[in-house]
């Protein structure tokens, strides 16, 4: 069975896009499917405006057309509403192909921060762009509901995972200090909202992990915050896991991959009670829900850390990518497709996580 994941986002930009993409690949690899992603790598691209790390690619339209055709995939999944996501789009359509596609981004609410286009312009776009597919897929119940509101045809959930091993507490993190800890981790960008949380007046350290385009900004407005541009892999997870709150500020975000990460080190979230976060944190038990995101840093210092690890341990990529298996059963039913349980029961499917958050 080949597989054909199309995607605008990919190494080396560093987002939870990239990371499901990745380890979805993985898994599905792993339990014998043959994948191949078809990426921005071996095309020219230009620095997206106003966000230089997303490359995007204008010019490959003949190349991944032929791409394709040699491929010969038995499934296509289109990941992303960029240049090549476009290109694949047109390919399905002219070949009379079906294909899924994946919201991954709250793109109308991404554009408007940038730029004075009305949300229901670029709702018009996206909606037009998924509607084609077979099925949409969403991270959470709330964002499928969203999508509905928005008159999308047929948006399906498929969960995220997290790497239980890479990130897990560190036991002794509060013995040699009295002030608590309060982290972001992620990029620095107009839409993630950072600004609410160095504005709070928390006792303690502000910590900012990540890049992008406001970091420079940033950065010279708090300069009581530590700002540590990227982390990876073991670095990355013991600086969380050393946190004692994770803080989470955005409001656009459809799911939020760190918020596993950090429950997963045993560190509770502070967020607003908004899409993603409603549906990844447990208020009042691995997090915090709040209007104010002060009472909700206040709150997330009270809460059981062990409580955030075992639900975090409830999120396998493995059970993941046995969702997204079964959207490709039920939309192409295509023999040769394991069903979701026998995905689950593949002992080949062992994912070794190297995080891209």
């Amino acid at each position: 069975m080949k597989i054909a994941i199309v995607t605008d986002a990919w190494h080396p930009q560093t987002n939870g896009v990239v990371t499901t993409l990745t380890r979805t690949a993985h898994a599905l690899r792993a339990a014998g499917f043959d994948v191949r992603m078809f990426t921005p790598e071996p095309y020219r691209t230009i620095p997206c405006p106003s966000y230089p790390e997303i490359r995007l690619s204008l010019f490959a339209g003949r190349a991944l057309r032929k791409a394709l055709d040699a491929y010969a995939p038995d499934s296509i999944h289109i990941a992303t509403e960029g240049p090549l996501g476009l290109i694949a789009r047109r390919y399905c359509i002219k070949r009379a192909l079906k294909f899924t596609t994946s919201y991954h981004t709250q793109f109308p609410a991404y554009v408007r921060k940038r730029v004075p286009i009305p949300e229901s312009i670029t709702y018009r776009f996206v909606r037009w762009f998924h509607n084609a597919a077979v099925c949409t897929l969403v991270p959470t119940p709330a964002i499928v509901e969203e999508l509905r509101r928005h008159q999308f045809r047929n948006p399906r959930l498929w969960g995220r995972g997290v790497d239980t091993e890479l990130f897990r507490p560190i036991d002794a993190k509060r013995d040699e200090r009295n002030d608590p800890v309060y982290i972001y981790v992620g990029r620095v960008a107009v839409e993630k909202n950072i600004a609410a949380f160095l504005d709070l007046t928390l006792p303690g350290r502000k910590i900012v992990v990540g890049d992008g385009p406001l970091l420079t900004s940033l950065r010279d407005a708090y300069p009581d915050c530590t700002f540590t541009g990227y982390k990876f892999g073991q670095d990355l997870a013991e600086t969380l896991a050393s946190a004692d709150v994770f803080v989470f500020p955005s409001k656009t975000d459809t799911f939020g991959l760190v918020m596993l990460e950090a429950m997963a080190c045993g560190v509770p979230v502070a967020a607003f009670p908004v899409p993603g976060p409603i549906d990844v944190v447990v208020d009042n038990v691995t997090g915090a829900l709040r209007e104010s995101l002060v009472e909700a840093c206040r709150a997330a210092l009270t809460l059981d850390s062990e409580d955030c690890r075992q639900h975090a341990l409830a999120h396998s990529w493995q059970r993941c990518t046995a969702q997204f298996t079964e959207h490709l059963v039920r939309t192409h039913n295509q023999p040769g497709l394991l069903s979701p349980h026998q995905f689950a029961a593949s002992r080949k499917t062992r994912v070794s996580d190297s995080h891209i958050n």
